[in-house]
C-alpha cells in the first residue's frame, strides 16, 4: 500500500478537482450516468477522508425530486466546487446557506472525459462492470387455435 505523501504526489488536490469537473458535467447529460456519478461520489468521500475536500454547508437543491425543497451538501475541492446528497449528519451539523449563489462558478476546464474517469478511476480504486450480453429468445409467433380445439 503506497503513503499518503506518494498518493498527493500522483493525484494533486488540482488534477482531481479538474476531474471531477468533467466527470459531473457529463453525469448531468450522458443516458446512463450512473456510473459517472458513482465515480463523482466514490472520489469525493476519499478526497473529504484524506483532507483534500471540505464540507461548506447545505444549499437548497435547484431540481427537488419529489418534494418543494431539497439539500445538497456544498464541497470545496482545490477552486471548485460540487454538491452531494446530504446525510442525516450533514443536516444537524452543517450550516444552511439558502438558496444556490450564481455568481459562483467553476474554472474553465479542458479534459477530455476517458481521462478525466481513467485518473477518478486510478485515485478510488473503482472500476466499470461490463454488461454481460443477455441471451435473447427469438421472437415466435403466437399460434391461435379455434374455440374447442
Amino acid at each position: 500500500m503506497q503513503s499518503t505523501q506518494d498518493d498527493e504526489q500522483t493525484f494533486p488536490v488540482d488534477l482531481l478537482s479538474k476531474a471531477l469537473f468533467i466527470v459531473n458535467r457529463h453525469a448531468k447529460t450522458a443516458p446512463d450516468s450512473k456510473y459517472l456519478y458513482q465515480l463523482k461520489h466514490a472520489a469525493i468521500k476519499k478526497m473529504l477522508s484524506e483532507g483534500k475536500a471540505k464540507k461548506i454547508g447545505l444549499h437548497f437543491s435547484r431540481n427537488p425530486r419529489f418534494s418543494q425543497q431539497q439539500l445538497d451538501v456544498l464541497i470545496s475541492c482545490g477552486n471548485y466546487y460540487f454538491h452531494i446528497p446530504p446525510t442525516k449528519d450533514d443536516i444537524q451539523q452543517l450550516k444552511n446557506l439558502g438558496k444556490l449563489d450564481d455568481s459562483v462558478r467553476n474554472p474553465k476546464t479542458i479534459l477530455s472525459l476517458k481521462e478525466a474517469k481513467r485518473i477518478l478511476e486510478r485515485y478510488t480504486g473503482l472500476k466499470k462492470r461490463e454488461k454481460t450480453k443477455s441471451f435473447h429468445r427469438r421472437y415466435t409467433k403466437p399460434v391461435f387455435k379455434r374455440l374447442g380445439e
